[in-house]
């Protein structure tokens, strides 16, 4: 787990949000808090809860109803993008591109675009760079998009079910690769139903439920507090 290095200000503020679509139903409800810099927050909740539509309000993709959102106290939008890195939590990629042609793709793209980084971890990944997307296995491809939000060095890197179409064998690797390819002072949130396997690389959670913050606490302190797991707290928290 990293250690925290805490800024002055913090790396994003979200302040009373929500988020109403069409007038049908509250996805986000007057949701407060802030993320700081040099930390990986576990994004948590059942479905429904606001967890990708918070991603996709801080990526720029989605425009609250009501409140504020700030990353590195830039208002959200065309200038924030260049410091956020956002993965999907669905395919992406144009399937008849090689690997190699996506990874120029995104060099061209983002200046902040590190190709040494990615050729790396295809080649820790064991990837071929001539592979064609649509001859990819779900987790393959799931590993190749992975890779290209993972080599940008971005402030805030926003990953939405990074790992849900991988084997258990490779979930850890797949970890491995998070942590050891952003800089420690860049913050990362990851939205997850597959507690267990994040929770060791975790340093703080933050749960929604019907799209208001239930917990926000450092993953030591919950841990302390009710003498459980992450993953248990969760099945005690969201028990059907």
């Amino acid at each position: 787990m990293m250690e925290a290095t805490y800024s002055a200000t913090p790396l994003a503020d979200i302040r009373n949000v929500s988020l109403n679509y069409e007038g049908r139903f509250m996805a986000l409800s007057d949701l407060t808090l802030t993320l700081e810099a040099g930390r990986i927050y576990g994004l948590l909740g059942p479905n429904g809860s606001g967890k990708t539509t918070l991603i996709k309000i801080l990526a720029g993709l989605l425009q609250p109803t009501a409140g504020s959102v700030t990353i590195e106290g830039m208002p959200v939008g065309p200038e924030t993008k260049a410091h956020v890195s956002y993965l999907p939590d669905h395919p992406f990629l144009e399937s008849g591109m090689t690997i190699a042609e996506v990874m120029a793709l995104y060099a061209d793209f983002y200046q902040d675009f590190d190709m040494q980084r990615a050729e790396d971890m295809l080649v820790r990944l064991k990837l071929a760079k001539n592979a064609r997307l649509n001859k990819l296995s779900k987790g393959t491809l799931e590993k190749v998009q992975l890779i290209l939000v993972m080599s940008r060095k971005a402030d805030l890197y926003l990953l939405d079910e990074p790992i849900a179409g991988v084997d258990p064998a490779a979930r850890d690797y797949i970890l491995e690769t998070i942590i050891n390819n952003y800089d420690p002072g860049a913050t990362i949130i990851i939205s997850t139903h597959l507690i267990s396997d994040v929770e060791k690389i975790l340093d703080d959670v933050i749960m929604l439920q019907y799209g208001r913050l239930l917990h926000k606490a450092s993953v030591e302190d919950m841990r302390a507090e009710r003498g459980e797991s992450i993953d248990a707290i969760f099945r005690k928290e969201f028990k059907c």
